[in-house]
């Protein structure tokens, strides 16, 4: 939650935009972005920070340092990151709810931004940018590395070397890690002792951008506020969970970085087990960032380590909806990366002994597709004239995160007649129905608990560890390497996945929902 901070913060008041209700500014400081002329900065980072200006979350001692390889000069570099939101809010109205800027809310921010030239690996880049710093009245910094992990150990420790980590007066020193952390288990202990040996973990937010995602954040909101989920949430009645990330695109010009990594370690590790996190951890105490943490935590530990029986690889071979992944620029012809990872993961504590847990992502699949599915057992009696029990619906509560924001639960009703059959129906709910849309690309809430100090959303360093542990012998199998199956572009994903779920009896939520919705 909320820390420290002696220093009053005052919201944006040239932006006339007051803070949202319950919230208040963050405290000033200066946030220096590593990597500041690369898309993660122009797509994500700066329009988070105009989306946070609009809405009066920032203080009016805000300073931004973009720093990059190449000289330019500061104008030169707020008119292209000006010329980019202009297109990235043209481009995606949806996610702006206007085509429109706030030319007054952006102004704000790119009037306290500033363009500094220098190498990542120069001792000269650091020193300069420590006298920068001085000049600035906050003494509060936050150290945004939105480059590529090779600059990761190297950028923490000449910021270490040159004092930049240092936290005196009450002001704080804070760093950002974007992911990949670490390739697998040793690499991420090797990277969490390197840093760590220049900086306190208090000090080091490791960033999932899934969890930035209000319907992520909101798994915690419909298990623990909500009376009626929680005496079913375990294995005495969940039979079992799926997690689906699915992609309609391909790997869009990336791969290069796609062949060094693929689906598993892309998405598995990080995104998919940080959902798992939230949808299997013990109601904490509180919302404190640590006890929360420890809750998640304790789930990671508990996880039993994945083998090659609980995987499967797929890759994407031409079809409906398009070329295979061999045919994309910068893949090997005959590469053996997987576009698409299943497994199967179990939790050994009391609360979930036995229930598997599946999860699937992918890249050509038939949808776009980020959601949760919780499916109930089945009743234990066949009580209804003609009804088996392998007929009835399953009670199933889905959560939807991606692209479309809700939650629905599948149940059975008794069809209307003289004849006592029973009938699968849906009860929905749509975000958009109950709550104003809001501008939003998911580093909004994550930029602003790191410059309060919450550390909630944030990932901690034994959290990384065991989370990589449990995924590491499928990525050095001691048999060699998995197999990786074949499926069409536009498909649901390889045969071998559904058979993973078909030899437990069970089988996957289709992609594409064939059911008619009525109005």
């Amino acid at each position: 939650m909320p820390t420290e901070h002696d220093q009053p913060a005052t919201h944006a008041e040239g932006t006339d935009a007051a803070p949202l209700a319950g919230k208040h500014p963050a405290p000033p400081c200066a946030l220096v972005i590593f990597g500041a002329g690369g898309d993660l900065t122009k797509r994500l980072l700066m329009p988070a920070l105009y989306n946070l200006s609009s809405d009066g979350l920032l203080d009016e001692g805000m300073q931004i340092v973009g720093v990059n390889h190449g000289a330019r000069e500061t104008s030169d570099f707020r008119d292209e990151l000006t010329q980019s939101l202009r297109k990235f809010a043209a481009d995606r109205a949806s996610t702006f709810h206007t085509s429109q800027l706030n030319e007054k809310a952006w102004n704000w921010v790119v009037e306290r931004t500033q363009y500094f030239a220098g190498e990542f690996e120069s001792d000269d880049t650091f020193e300069g940018l420590k006298q920068l710093l001085s000049t600035i009245k906050t003494g509060n910094v936050v150290f945004y590395l939105a480059v590529t992990a090779r600059f990761f150990k190297p950028i923490v420790e000449h910021l270490g070397r040159a004092g930049l980590l240092k936290e005196e007066n009450g002001n704080f020193r804070r760093i950002v890690i974007e992911k990949p952390f670490g390739t697998d288990l040793a690499s991420a202990k090797d990277l969490n002792a390197h840093i760590l040996s220049y900086a306190n973990e208090q000090q080091i937010y490791r960033i999932d951008h899934f969890l930035g995602k209000d319907t992520v954040q909101s798994i915690l909101a419909v298990r623990f506020a909500n009376a009626l989920f929680e005496p079913m949430w375990r294995r005495e009645y969940i039979d079992h969970v799926q997690i689906t990330a699915a992609e309609t695109i391909g790997v869009e010009g990336r791969g290069r970085f796609y062949e060094q990594t693929g689906a598993f370690r892309d998405m598995v590790p990080n995104h998919l087990f940080q959902l798992l996190g939230m949808i299997a951890m013990e109601p904490p105490n509180s919302f404190d960032a640590e006890t929360v943490r420890d809750k998640k935590a304790e789930v990671f530990d508990a996880m039993k380590p994945l083998t090659a029986q609980d995987v499967v690889f797929g890759q994407y071979e031409k079809g409906p909806a398009g070329p295979g992944y061999r045919e994309e620029p910068d893949v090997a012809p005959d590469s053996q990366t997987e576009t698409y990872a299943a497994a199967r993961v179990f939790i050994d504590n009391w609360r979930w002994a036995g229930v598997p847990f599946y999860l699937r992502t992918g890249k050509r699949l038939a949808a776009r597709r980020t959601e949760l599915s919780v499916q109930l057992k089945t009743v234990p009696f066949r009580l209804f004239r003609d009804t088996p029990v392998d007929r009835l619906t399953p009670n199933v509560l889905t959560l939807r995160i991606d692209p479309a924001h809700g939650t629905s639960f599948d149940f059975n009703v008794k069809v209307p007649g003289p004849v006592m059959e029973i009938g699968a129906v849906r009860s929905s709910f749509d975000y958009a129905d109950f709550f104003a849309e809001r501008a939003n690309v998911g580093y909004e809430t994550l930029l602003y608990d790191c410059m309060l100090g919450d550390e909630t959303l944030f990932q901690r360093a034994d959290s990384i560890e065991t989370a990589w542990a449990a995924a590491d012998p499928v990525l050095h199998p001691k048999d060699g390497p998995l197999p990786v199956h074949g499926y069409a572009a536009g498909s649901s994903g390889p045969a071998e996945a559904d058979a993973l779920l078909a030899a437990d009896g069970r089988a996957w939520r289709p992609l594409v929902d064939t059911r008619k919705k009525e109005d």
